[in-house]
């Protein structure tokens, strides 16, 4: 567990020496592992970004003459006669990628990878990671499986166009469409390196939590975004094999002759696909339901993987910044516990339209509505939190109120499509696509907003700008609702997902207005996240120099130097003795009562009188 002083201090001055390549680059520093992660997502999520802003102009003007992006894409528009009118393939490799990177290399990387890394350690009492080769090896995988995405883009005819979901036989068969012949082959070997990464990290994280936790530091005395990284890497080793499996079966479907997702009787442009005989038929057998359950056993579980670290940082920031204890404890580790378990039973909601039993619909449809439940446990007791508070309304508090209101708006929604009858009629709708973007995409995404601006000082030693950091939340959180919400409205009124030109459709002509009101909205959102990449470059080099608890909090994360030093803390590593919010406590003289102090001679009165307290978790 803790290494001895001498030996510490003799390791951190190695590490002082360290060439710059192997103390920056190749790294086994767990901070700055996280770093790289987060650096990398931020990177990912520029490119994610403006093909999102490619989607919504199509969407909003399909048929209008965009010369200049036809000259920045030239495989993506028809430039003959002067039009610069963008390309029904183009659109669909649009939105796949958008959805593969911003799910994945975005979402599932900046609070987990990146976060988890900064994080772990230092609220579990640690020196490093478990692994700390193992953790470097991680990120090098996941920057590999980046490239190869990346990559995608300019090999053959094009990045993969089958959806995020890359469904067969759409990403089965090489002439299905341009994205289906070598972009789908790098789409499936990113995905390999990443869920490699993945894997790896997941390991590290349930290692560490388990084994390296300082003394006292009791399970539940683990402060909730500890308890979230737990669990997050628990879903992905469970979750993520599947998806592996169903990969490495499409490879062999597209190169090697098999037929695990493809059946009987495909015909592809007018031509049925027959054997060498020329009689029977090439594919015999296989089942495209097969890779929709593999993915999706793994697609539910990988939503909470993004919600649950955001859920996490959201209870630690509103204690700090409400100053007040957070309500009802044991009752939110268990609503993490029961979302996380709950997430493995409920994947065929996703695939209601597919065609199940009745009897099968109605068992997803109880568990997913059951979710509902501890959901609401969170909800309510964030809410009785800041009943009362003394609320400090700083930058990571916004972001945190943020992901409460999204939190709720995009669950309600979801109520909606946990059940079968409304969700057949609205599963190919823009009413899938708010849902997710509100309860997942922003919630993740505000929290990551908002440990950013929380966990900065120990990340790189200095503070965001809060005049900067407040009005990218401002922009930020009005334009995300102007971008998302209604989209319920048009999706209710019948407007299809994935389609390249809406107003072809007579009925949803009068939906136009409101598609480019959403991406008015849309661009002013892009545009806006210039504020953040600004503050957060600026303030890394040149911002205010943190001290060793900024925000007067009082996990273990606070009891060290701003950053970090080598090690994590120069001496011993404190040593636990109660929980991790003890805000307000009238038995102390000062507050807030850092994990680290021990209990008072009142204090230990009362325990001694009346058993385990809170103190005692």
């Amino acid at each position: 567990m803790a290494h001895a002083p001498e030996a510490h201090a003799a390791e951190a001055h190695a590490h002082a020496e360290e060439a710059f390549i192997w103390k920056y680059v190749f790294s086994k520093n767990h901070r700055v592992i996280g770093i790289q992660y987060y650096v990398t997502a931020m990177v990912m999520a520029l490119v994610a970004g403006l093909l999102a802003m490619l989607i919504r102009l199509q969407l909003a003007w399909p048929q209008r003459d965009w010369g200049v992006l036809a000259k920045l894409f030239p495989m993506g528009y028809d430039v003959g006669g002067g039009f610069g009118v963008m390309r029904p393939e183009f659109y669909a490799m649009l939105f796949t990628m958008h959805g593969t990177i911003m799910v994945f290399f975005v979402l599932s990387t900046a609070p987990v990878s990146g976060f988890g890394n900064i994080l772990i350690p230092l609220q579990a009492g640690a020196r490093d990671m478990a692994f700390p080769f193992l953790n470097g090896l991680s990120y090098w995988t996941f920057f590999v499986g980046c490239v190869v995405i990346l990559s995608s883009f300019f090999i053959g005819a094009g990045a993969a166009a089958g959806g995020w979901t890359a469904y067969p036989p759409l990403s089965a068969l090489k002439g299905a469409v341009p994205g289906s012949e070598t972009g789908q082959t790098f789409w499936i070997i990113g995905m390999v390196f990443f869920i490699a990464s993945f894997t790896m990290g997941g390991l590290n994280f349930v290692t560490t939590i388990i084994n390296l936790r300082t003394k006292g530091l009791t399970p539940l005395r683990m402060p909730m975004t500890l308890w979230a990284m737990f669990l997050v890497a628990v879903l992905g080793l469970l979750a993520f094999p599947a998806l592996v499996a169903a990969c490495l079966m499409l490879i062999f479907d597209r190169h090697f002759g098999t037929s695990f997702f493809l059946p009987t009787g495909l015909v592809l442009n007018n031509v049925p696909l027959l054997g060498p005989d020329g009689k029977t038929f090439l594919h015999q057998g296989g089942s495209p339901l097969l890779w929709q359950h593999l993915f999706w056993f793994l697609g539910h579980p990988e939503v909470y993987i993004l919600m649950l670290p955001a859920l996490g940082f959201t209870s630690d920031i509103l204690v700090t910044f409400a100053r007040k204890p957070l309500f009802g404890y044991k009752s939110m580790v268990g609503a993490l516990w029961a979302i996380a378990g709950l997430s493995f039973i409920v994947w065929g909601h996703h695939m209601f339209v597919s065609g199940m039993n009745p009897y099968l619909g109605m068992a997803f449809a109880v568990g997913t509505i059951l979710i509902a439940v501890p959901s609401a446990v969170k909800v309510f007791n964030w809410l009785a939190t800041l009943r009362g508070a003394r609320i400090r309304f700083n930058t990571p508090m916004l972001w945190a109120v943020g992901v409460v209101s999204l939190f709720i708006s995009g669950g309600l929604s979801g109520v909606w499509l946990a059940q079968s009858a409304p969700d057949i009629q609205l599963h190919d709708t823009m009413f899938v696509a708010a849902h997710f973007h509100l309860i997942m995409a922003g919630a993740a995404l505000f929290g990551v907003f908002g440990a950013t601006s929380y966990w900065f000082p120990k990340m790189f030693g200095r503070m965001m700008n809060d005049t900067l950091g407040k009005a990218h939340f401002w922009f930020t959180f009005v334009t995300y609702y102007g971008t998302f919400f209604p989209m319920h409205y048009i999706g209710i009124a019948g407007h299809l997902r994935r389609i390249y030109d809406p107003y072809q459709y007579e009925f949803l002509k009068p939906l136009q207005p409101i598609n480019q009101l959403i991406t008015i909205s849309a661009l002013i959102l892009g545009s806006s996240q210039i504020l953040f990449f600004v503050n957060f470059f600026w303030s890394a080099f040149a911002g205010k120099k943190a001290t060793e608890n900024p925000w007067q909090a009082n996990g273990l994360e606070w009891t060290t130097a701003s950053p970090p030093p080598h090690g994590n803390w120069p001496g011993p590593i404190p040593e636990v003795h109660r929980w991790p919010y003890e805000y307000a406590n009238p038995d102390f003289p000062k507050d807030p009562v850092m994990q680290h102090e021990p209990l008072t001679a009142a204090e230990m009165e009362v325990k001694a009188a009346e058993g385990p307290s809170r103190h005692e978790h």
